[in-house]
């Protein structure tokens, strides 16, 4: 009997001989993971066992890469993943961690209910208590702040932090809440902008969070993006990078010139509507970017040559200029999600 196939997508994978990063088909298992060079190849490239392993979430060994967690073998073997967003990232981390204490007890991997547990009133759920602050209505307002000529999208400062936690209710004091902060900081779910909060974190202080007016922040998977670490890099942001993202993740994209597939980390964001393409790898800008205002997406059940495709859950982009981009999901969900997401942004979008 096969072994339950438990999750499965594309990940980036830090490679063991020459240490390059390169986009994966990875299934997670019961007893192990398996990465593919292509979702349609039959054999796996290598399969990492998953009795005694343990893992790390967040790997921060690599400065300029997000989103990593990082596998260790009984064997002192490291395998390195790059998730696409930071959902995506935690997502394969609680279901990897959940099949290795399965292994461990003896258990089948099996869902959790969906109702809440009873939690202490100690335990601090950062990844919920993420979400909450990621809110449209009740959560942290995203601004656009300057300082030293320089103009932050989408972003909050320290202090504005520490107030939504006191007044939420999620701490009793400013003290516990730059506590707070500050493990949010440690594990990705907020990062520093501007050469005040970068310092803070570079630095050896208690705390690496600052409860201050003049430090910024702002949430990794927002419509701000700055290289890590390098105060030259938080620049002013092109007019089609100023909207908000509604959606992220890999998909296999057609070349114009040789018609080749090669998969892509895609970034939607509306208002102005734009679909952005990237070197899943860990390139910072975009290959390419798809102005979605007024295009056309529709499924698609053959190739540009209009020849039935052996490939399954394509989709197609034509643009307002009748560029015409063909696209591939995953599953046929994750297909009509996209679409969906798309005819919103370039409805509402500028």
């Amino acid at each position: 009997m096969e072994p339950k196939r438990i999750r499965e997508g594309y990940l980036v994978k830090r490679g063991s001989v020459f240490n390059t990063w390169k986009p994966m088909w990875v299934v997670l298992l019961e007893d192990g993971i398996e990465f593919y060079k292509k979702k349609s190849d039959n054999s796996p490239k290598g399969m990492i066992p998953l009795k005694g392993s343990t893992l790390t979430s967040p790997c921060q060994d690599f400065g300029k890469r997000m989103f990593v967690f990082k596998i260790t073998t009984t064997k002192q073997q490291d395998h390195f993943f790059q998730a696409a967003f930071l959902e995506e990232r935690d997502a394969w981390v609680r279901d990897i961690k959940k099949a290795i204490k399965c292994i461990e007890g003896g258990q089948k991997f099996a869902r959790k209910s969906t109702r809440r547990s009873i939690r202490l009133p100690e335990t601090i759920d950062l990844g919920a208590l993420y979400l909450s602050m990621k809110d449209t209505e009740k959560g942290i307002k995203e601004l656009n702040l300057e300082k030293d000529k320089k103009i932050f999208n989408h972003c909050f400062t320290g202090n504005c932090v520490i107030d939504w936690l006191v007044s939420n209710q999620s701490v009793r004091n400013r003290q516990e809440g730059l506590m707070i902060a500050s493990s949010l900081l440690n594990e990705g779910y907020l990062q520093p902008a501007g050469d005040m909060s970068k310092s803070a974190v570079d630095g050896t202080a208690e705390n690496p969070f600052l409860d201050n007016p003049d430090a910024f922040y702002y949430f990794p998977d927002s419509g701000f993006f700055c290289e890590e670490n390098s105060s030259d890099d938080d620049v002013i942001l092109k007019e089609e990078f100023r909207g908000v993202i509604i959606k992220q993740g890999c998909l296999l994209k057609q070349g114009h010139r040789r018609k080749n597939w090669k998969v892509r980390k895609f970034i939607l964001r509306e208002d102005p509507a734009y679909l952005h393409y990237y070197d899943p790898a860990g390139a910072e800008d975009p290959l390419g970017a798809i102005h979605l205002r007024g295009c056309v997406v529709t499924s698609v059940e053959s190739n540009s040559n209009g020849r039935k495709s052996e490939e399954e859950n394509l989709f197609e982009i034509i643009t307002a200029d009748e560029v015409h981009y063909f696209l591939q999901a995953a599953s046929p969900k994750e297909r009509t999600e996209w679409i969906k997401a798309i005819q919103v942004a370039s409805r509402t979008g500028k």
